[in-house]
């Protein structure tokens, strides 16, 4: 049974090196950048850090799940405010890019695991505030 689970680690590593290589780096790179200029501002802070644990889920997705964040009430209710503001500013652009990049690299059978990982970053992408990512 150990030599499954390793082996399942070593295929996650693989996966996420091919990731890296062929657009992965320069995804997390722009989520990055573009949250660090987010955080320029007072008012862009929650949306810059919310871009920055988007970059980081982008650079290493095989191996990551999203999870929901408990909060109390008044926190739900700003979490559903920064929700809604960051849909109409950024984060429906963001799922769609996604959804495009599923979509073509759905096309060929080795593209499929990348078109998943695209997938799973568009709930992430659309509504960030509450959710983040857990290691399997």
């Amino acid at each position: 049974m150990l030599y499954v689970n390793q082996r399942g680690r070593a295929l996650k590593t693989i996966a996420n090196l091919l990731w890296v290589l062929f657009g992965g780096f320069i995804l997390a790179l722009e989520y990055w950048l573009g949250g660090l200029l987010l955080c320029l501002t007072i008012v862009g802070i929650p949306f810059g850090l919310q871009a920055i644990k988007l970059g980081s889920f982008a650079i290493w997705p095989f191996g990551k799940q999203l999870v929901e964040v408990p909060t109390k009430t008044a926190g739900g209710i700003l979490r559903a405010v920064l929700n809604v503001v960051w849909a109409l500013t950024f984060g429906i652009a963001i799922a769609l890019t996604h959804l495009a990049a599923a979509a073509a690299t759905a096309i060929t059978i080795i593209g499929i695991p990348f078109a998943l990982q695209h997938l799973k970053m568009v709930p992430l992408a659309l509504l960030p505030f509450g959710q983040t990512w857990q290691s399997r």
